[in-house]
């Protein structure tokens, strides 16, 4: 239906599907938790122990529904899987206290942050911004949103990523840095957090290229899989 309000058709409202729901979760912001994982940490570089966390964001439209295919980006050569726990806000907030944190989080969703890797290293390398990097077009594939009331809040789990078949990451939630309560702490001093806003919680090591053809499938044990074919 044709809007007068404004000069143009709005874009339509990015949003998940919710498991087991006829309703739909409309996407406010994504925020990623940079190097939440120490080993991931070292793998790229880092001391695990100095830094405090670190947040870059991506847009709702580069999110990707589970099942649909991944398009390699154009601009780079060196694209990378980083499979996470993804979190779903439910209530907004601002300045949160860590023990009231989980009260504001809907449900939980496996999500990858897909990096062009390239241009990432050539942004950090000038001191640039990230966001070529990491907030292109379908740069989020997610699964369905599970409602904490299906799992409560996971705080330990194996979270994995197979690439054909053969599994590249594994690690489990207890080794995150920074933990889900902590998180959402600490980035509502930042941000106002809206109902609709995902937090991307960060990847343990093993992050690596994928090539047109590759089909990609990983989850976080207890929560949600996800699964795409790079095309």
């Amino acid at each position: 239906m044709k809007n007068d309000h404004y000069s143009f058709e709005p874009q339509p409202q990015p949003f998940l599907r919710i498991k087991q729901s006829e309703k739909l979760f409309p996407v406010h912001r994504i925020y990623c938790v940079g190097r939440n994982y120490a080993d991931h940490a070292i793998e790229m570089g880092h001391d695990p122990n100095r830094e405090p966390p670190f947040f870059f964001q991506k847009n709702p439209d580069s999110l990707v529904i589970d099942g649909a295919d991944f398009p390699y980006p154009g601009a780079s050569s060196d694209v990378h899987f980083e499979m996470e726990l993804v979190v779903a806000i439910g209530k907004d907030g601002a300045g949160i206290a860590a023990q009231d944190a989980l009260d504001h989080v809907f449900g939980y969703a496996a999500g990858l942050d897909m990096t062009r890797r390239d241009l990432q290293g050539e942004a950090k390398k000038l001191g640039r911004p990230w966001e070529t990097g990491k907030a292109f077009e379908a740069s989020a594939p997610c699964s369905e949103i599970v409602p904490v009331s299906m799992i409560d809040h996971p705080g330990e789990g194996a979270i994995w990523l197979k690439v054909n078949g053969v599994e590249r990451q594994r690690g489990d939630l207890r080794q995150m840095i920074w933990n889900v309560s902590e998180t959402i702490a600490f980035l509502s001093t930042l941000f106002t957090l809206r109902a609709g806003d995902l937090i991307f919680s960060g990847t343990p090591a093993g992050v690596g290229a994928i090539q047109r053809g590759d089909e990609l499938h990983g989850g976080v044990d207890g929560v949600a899989e996800i699964r795409t074919k790079v095309v």
